[in-house]
């Protein structure tokens, strides 16, 4: 196993952890000890080549490891400079893993308590984010959200979007539906300048990386990984992909932690599959609605499947028991060593 941390994030509890709901130490998941319990090697460091046709990936330490098969995990990448532009306030929130350092170290280097923050993108996790900062500085500071020309949650529900328009502006949180920018060290967006600002964050999707296409590995015009039904490369199937990086071509499939989490007993038995010859291929089959839980206050969040949505107590309850069990169902494994 090649990964950059020892310790992997769990995403769902990062707004959370942010807003002081979670300890630093809950939401870990120990990548290593897993690993030593299913008695694989493992490798901290960072992949930056492969070649897919020679079985060998490059990491960053100027190592060359073989393989016969191999599983590409590793999420996007940030795109907030592309997007945006370049300003020290920006805080993205890829890669995920560091992030809750760094706005930490950003907060903390802040000469007085931030008076204006922002929040660049209006999908779940950017939504989830302008709230986790308003519970943790309270009423005081401005908040905005900047979502996008799309609005806020696009690709969800009418019901969905008029109850997070709601909760926005209970808690006080302004919304601009515009693309964000910087222009000689000035953030705009809506027409409007939003200075003075203190801090952004940046939540805008994957990028795609772009050792995949380097290498020689099939991509997507956007650069993620083309996949088929059963999470294997186009154009070379020893390697498998999934999560963020790929991208399913039979079918359109969004790039959420749902379906990174559902994809990935399909991504266990295909894997088994190519190393061991047992069993066969599986295909991951998106569900026709997912389940998503936004958490807007301490104890509240809104629960969305499908054009159902619904915002109260027991779907914040809901969500932390997830949660709290996702991450604690890893534990538990190595626990169990």
């Amino acid at each position: 196993m090649l990964s950059l941390q020892r310790q992997t994030r769990y995403s769902g509890m990062i707004p959370g952890t942010l807003a002081g709901e979670y300890g630093r130490e809950e939401g870990l998941i120990d990548v290593a000890a897993l690993a030593g319990r299913a008695g694989a090697e493992f490798v901290e460091d960072r992949c930056i080549a492969i070649d897919p046709a020679g079985r060998t990936l490059a990491t960053a330490s100027g190592q060359r490891i073989a393989f016969d098969c191999c599983s590409i995990d590793t999420g996007g990448v940030g795109q907030a400079t592309g997007t945006i532009g370049e300003d020290p306030r920006i805080v993205d929130v890829r890669p995920i893993g560091t992030f809750l350092a760094r706005i930490d170290e950003r907060i903390a280097g802040a000469a007085q308590r931030p008076r204006h923050l922002a929040v660049v993108g209006g999908g779940a996790g950017g939504v989830e984010l302008a709230f986790a900062l308003r519970r943790r500085f309270g009423s005081a500071p401005r908040i905005t959200l900047v979502t996008g020309a799309d609005g806020a949650l696009p690709g969800f529900g009418n019901r969905a979007r008029a109850l997070l328009e709601r909760e926005l502006a209970r808690h006080a949180i302004g919304a601009l539906a515009d693309n964000a920018r910087v222009e000689r060290g000035t953030f705009y967006a809506g027409g409007q300048s939003l200075e003075p600002l203190d801090i952004v964050i940046t939540s805008l999707g994957a990028a795609a990386p772009e050792w995949p296409a380097q290498g020689g590995l099939a991509v997507d015009p956007d650069g993620f990984i083309a996949v088929d039904r059963h999470q294997r490369s186009l154009s070379h199937p020893h390697v498998l992909a999934a999560g963020d990086v790929a991208a399913r071509q039979d079918m359109p499939v969004a790039r959420s932690g749902v379906h990174a989490v559902h994809s990935g007993k399909a991504l266990a038995a295909n894997l088994r599959h190519l190393a061991t010859g047992r069993g066969r291929l599986r295909s991951y089959r998106p569900r026709p609605a997912s389940l998503y839980l936004l958490s807007t206050g301490p104890r509240t969040a809104i629960a969305i499947y499908g054009p159902i949505a619904l915002r109260g107590r027991w779907p914040g309850a809901l969500k932390r028991w997830i949660d709290r069990r996702w991450v604690e169902s890893f534990a538990k494994l190595v626990q169990s060593v």
